[in-house]
């Protein structure tokens, strides 16, 4: 299994963008209307004008977004193009892969048998599969659905299979020693959803696909929903692309658009295999919390963290800080989330505690994971006006701002730094909130922050870059290139800097 480049397209830089936003508004679809003004109407409207303003700032060439608040769909959007090479426009039936998103159908499956009595979550995975080796045969189903198994993974370093066919690959797995002893390290695996696949084919006496299209897809009624991947002919599907390409040393970022295979054979889909719309998932969203698909009971099963046998919870990273049964958790004391991610492209986040969910289908590899709780704000004011989830010291210097203006940047961020003299804020820090602030249509705040970065940090060429693009997006032409030269000039390699000086020079 794994996802390599296919070929490059000449869809970049300005005139991508202008395209982008054309097709977006032209694109634009609503869905199900709010059930009130305060609950979904300008928060809506707000939230189409922030995606929009996001495609632009990141290049996306399209995507869908659906969020269901207090058990109903408040917003359904399609926006931008599908299929770059031939300009097919994003609809509400496009089908996006959602790669690791599957998971979380994984998850449900499980519990399904659970509750048809069939499968025992702390039993072990040799009491349901014959022939595995012996280091395996103790790990039971929990572990392998929290990724606490320690069994190798038939994943290399590069994504790729580490071995072709089924039978060669529990060969090459079966002679692998394990990555840790069970129970004691948290690693993401893809041979444990593999494992699990063949557990649901033999106790549901039907192939894993199946099961889930029986009892997930067609009780929920999602229509545009099924398996696949570049091999097989899935109608209405938005290829996946990224500005990246592959080399040597691994994947890595280029200037140009790529379109990327994606190589899921069937024994492994349980790992990677959907493809869906965020109406479907929507649906099927409704109906996990509303107990159609699973008791109540079994939802908070669904989404309890795993332990290592010390007791304790972990998980990828500070931000996916624990996983449930087929779903990365995000463990914080204010708006915590169940959430499931894929390929990079695709992000689904549930706040339980305020009703709502969110859904972000794209067809770029660019980690729409960061941008939910930036959406969930517009939804829940306290969230948004607080700078949730800033960086503590971009908190301070907001707020500050947020009274004495943004034009007073420099300023203010003198004014903290003699107050605390531990007071730092790194270049990283005020170009990722600056480029928020883009996003948000906020442009000049953007470029004051901008400036401010470039002003602590003269010597930075990305400060400059990225000040140059904030005012190409406000218009601010020669302000652009004079920006873009001094980057070039800082580091000649910036071939983002000679892309963007020939458009705007008319070269």
């Amino acid at each position: 299994m794994h996802m390599s480049l296919l070929r490059a397209s000449p869809f970049v830089g300005l005139s991508f963008r202008v395209a982008l936003l054309l097709s977006g508004y032209l694109s634009a679809t609503a869905g199900a209307q709010p059930a009130s003004a305060s609950q979904g109407a300008l928060p809506s409207a707000r939230v189409e004008a922030f995606v929009h303003r996001l495609m632009l700032t990141n290049k996306i060439p399209g995507l869908q977004i659906a969020v269901v608040q207090h058990g109903k769909v408040v917003l359904l959007g399609a926006y931008g193009i599908a299929n770059v090479e031939d300009s097919v426009p994003v609809s509400d039936q496009t089908v996006f892969p959602v790669n690791s998103i599957t998971k979380a159908f994984v998850g449900v499956a499980v519990m399904q048998l659970v509750e048809a009595g069939k499968l025992d979550l702390s039993g072990p995975v040799s009491r349901y599969l014959d022939g595995l080796p012996a280091p395996w045969r103790a790990v039971t189903i929990k572990q392998l659905l929290t990724h606490v198994s320690g069994i190798p993974d038939l994943w290399d370093s590069h994504a790729r299979m580490v071995a072709d066919g089924e039978e060669a690959l529990m060969r090459k797995l079966s002679e692998t020693p394990m990555e840790s002893p069970t129970g004691t390290k948290y690693s993401y695996n893809q041979t444990n959803y593999y494992l699990l696949g063949r557990v649901i084919t033999k106790l549901a006496g039907q192939p894993f696909t199946d099961f889930i299209a029986e009892h997930q897809f067609r009780v929920v009624g999602m229509p545009h929903s099924g398996f696949g991947d570049s091999h097989d002919v899935v109608p209405h599907l938005a290829p996946t692309y990224c500005y990246c390409e592959e080399t040597e040393r691994g994947t890595v970022p280029a200037d140009t658009l790529h379109a990327v295979l994606r190589d899921w054979p069937t024994y492994i889909r349980t790992a990677a295999g959907i493809n869906t719309t965020a109406e479907d998932m929507a649906r099927w969203l409704i109906a996990l919390q509303s107990g159609v698909l699973l008791k109540p009971e079994s939802l908070s099963v669904l989404w309890s963290p795993g332990t290592l046998n010390d007791g304790t919870v972990h998980g990828a990273n500070d931000v996916f800080n624990g996983y449930a049964i087929g779903w990365p958790l995000v463990i914080r004391p204010k708006y915590r989330a169940v959430a499931s991610t894929g390929g990079n492209k695709a992000a689904l986040f549930i706040y339980p505690e305020s009703e709502l969910a969110i859904i972000l289908l794209t067809n770029l590899v660019i980690g729409p994971e960061r941008f939910m709780d930036r959406i969930a704000g517009y939804y829940l004011p306290e969230m948004r006006t607080s700078g949730f989830g800033l960086p503590p010291a971009i908190q301070a210097f907001r707020a500050e701002l947020l009274r004495q203006g943004f034009a007073k940047a420099p300023d203010v961020l003198k004014q903290l730094e003699v107050k605390d003299s531990h007071f730092k804020l790194s270049e990283d820090e005020l170009i990722t909130w600056a480029y928020q602030l883009l996003e948000e249509g906020e442009d000049g705040a953007s470029v004051a922050i901008f400036k401010l970065t470039v002003a602590r940090y003269p010597k930075s060429a990305n400060a400059y870059d990225s000040l140059a693009e904030a005012y190409e997006m406000s218009g601010e032409k020669q302000r652009a290139i004079e920006n873009y030269t001094r980057s070039l000039e800082l580091n000649p390699k910036n071939t983002n800097a000679v892309q963007h000086l020939q458009r705007l020079k008319g070269l």
